[in-house]
């Protein structure tokens, strides 16, 4: 009789053993609010982040917005954020939309202190609503620049007249230039460019450096038309735009 007993009080005792290890392992709510080490995934840094969650990765699908190129962004302060390539020079910003903003009064920009350009090359094109002039130049740092209508086009190192086929003349002062010597390039050759394909810009005459400024005047048809000037790197360049 005892010994049943005790076999039954064991069978209990175990049965009991039984279900606490079963209710353990079904578990339930966490009381201390972490989480359990199923419902988590440890992360390539050594985190542990909750299953199914991002992993911090944007989603290729969600590019930003480069706008939609209508407006190139260039203004007056030379801002190309929003440029393509421009297909007929080679040169950023590329500029879609005509007029751009722009007007006739005088652009600056002061060259960096260690700016020692010499312009190697000039070109024309035409584009959607403007032409567009860019003098290509080699050396080192960044050009700066003074670009104006003036009444007469007027030689730095003689103080002659220049003539220049055009109702207007703008003219373009580089600074921040250097003789070839110092810049370690050679200069442009001084080619005068007579454009056929241009409405704007009748002609580029190119007076050389003289005492750290490189001058060129660009003959304007009809009327002082509004203009932008920026420049652009690797190579330099400072662009010149002139209106329809």
């Amino acid at each position: 009789m005892r010994t049943g007993r005790r076999t039954r009080g064991t069978t209990a005792a175990l049965a009991v053993a039984v279900a606490l290890v079963l209710g353990a392992c079904t578990g339930g709510d966490d009381p201390d609010g972490e989480e359990s080490p199923a419902a988590a995934t440890t992360a390539p840094g050594g985190s542990a982040t909750p299953s199914g969650s991002p992993s911090g990765t944007a989603s290729p699908s969600a590019s930003p917005d480069h706008g939609d190129g209508d407006d190139d962004g260039g203004g007056d302060d030379g801002d190309t954020s929003d440029a393509t390539t421009d297909d007929t020079t080679g040169d950023e910003p590329a500029r879609g939309t005509s007029p751009f903003p722009a007007d006739a009064e005088p652009d600056t920009a002061e060259p960096s202190g260690d700016a020692r350009l010499t312009v190697t090359d000039i070109r024309v094109g035409e584009h959607d609503g403007y032409d567009r002039v860019v003098f290509d130049l080699g050396g080192s740092g960044t050009p700066g620049w003074r670009v104006e209508y003036v009444d007469e086009a007027i030689d730095d190192g003689s103080g002659n007249p220049v003539e220049v086929d055009g109702d207007a003349v703008l003219q373009v002062v580089l600074s921040g230039t250097a003789m070839p010597a110092d810049s370690g390039v050679e200069e442009y050759d001084g080619t005068t460019l007579e454009p056929d394909d241009t409405e704007s810009v009748e002609e580029v005459v190119y007076r050389f450096w003289f005492e750290g400024y490189t001058t060129a005047f660009v003959g304007v048809d009809d009327e002082r038309k509004p203009f932008r000037v920026f420049s652009l790197t690797e190579p330099a360049r400072v662009v010149v735009d002139v209106q329809h």
